[in-house]
């Protein structure tokens, strides 16, 4: 019965440091609140010519989709 306890508080103390960690990435090295850094937009895998049909990216006009 001990063991079952003692698992359960472990488990719950675990629960708590992890949701403690979540606001990390949004910190400086002195623990202060920073504005996160956005995330990159996706690049874009396929071009379009003038006509609007698929080229290759690294043809003359072609533009991303």
């Amino acid at each position: 019965m001990r063991t079952f306890i003692i698992a359960f508080a472990a488990l719950g103390l675990l629960g708590t440091t992890t949701t403690s960690l979540a606001g990390a990435p949004c910190r400086d090295a002195k623990g202060k609140f920073v504005k996160c850094k956005a995330p990159a937009p996706p690049k874009a895998i396929h071009c379009r010519d003038a006509k609007g049909k698929f080229a290759k990216c690294g043809t003359k006009g072609a533009k991303p989709a």
